[in-house]
Formats: structure tokens, C-alpha cells, sequence
């Protein structure tokens, strides 16, 4: 039983160090050499934050319809996805 338990805790921490999130693994400096300190938590922040950008503007483009349900076209598309970012960013 011991050894079950000591075997469930080292895949943990196993687990825990190969699913590094990908920003990381992109931080990595114009030579080629990974980045470190406060430029890495930078870059990291700011390559986490980018790639939640495309996920919430596709949730707001699947509401962006009319009353009707009808997909909005054009300018008013543009202002509903904006408000729609705008909200979000909000909460």
C-alpha cells in the first residue's frame, strides 16, 4: 500500500513538469539561449494573454447575431464582437 502511494505521488510531480505551458518552452532569447528572470515572466504573460485573445473573440463572434438569429454582417458584427471583448475584459 505504501508503495502505491509513494508511486501516485512521484507521477504527480511527473505530470506536473511535462505539461509546462507552451509559452514557455517558446521563451527563448534572439541567441538562442532560453530566456530568464523578469523577460521570461514577461514573455510568458504576454504569449498567455495572446493566445487567450482568439478564444473569446470566436465566443464572441458565435454571439454576434440578430434577433432574428440571423449571423450579423459588416459594421454591425464589428460593434456587437467589440462590446461583446469590451464586457469581457471587464468581469
Amino acid at each position: 500500500m505504501r508503495n502505491l502511494i509513494v508511486a501516485a505521488i512521484v507521477s504527480l510531480f511527473v505530470a506536473n513538469t511535462a505539461f509546462a505551458t507552451p509559452c514557455e518552452d517558446k521563451a527563448v532569447g534572439k541567441n538562442g539561449k532560453p530566456l530568464a528572470g523578469a523577460a521570461k515572466s514577461a514573455f510568458v504573460k504576454k504569449c498567455e494573454k495572446d493566445s487567450a485573445a482568439p478564444a473569446a473573440a470566436s465566443a464572441c463572434e458565435s454571439k454576434a447575431v440578430s434577433k432574428e438569429g440571423k449571423p450579423l454582417a459588416g459594421a454591425a458584427k464589428a460593434a456587437s464582437i467589440k462590446k461583446c471583448e469590451k464586457d469581457a475584459a471587464a468581469k
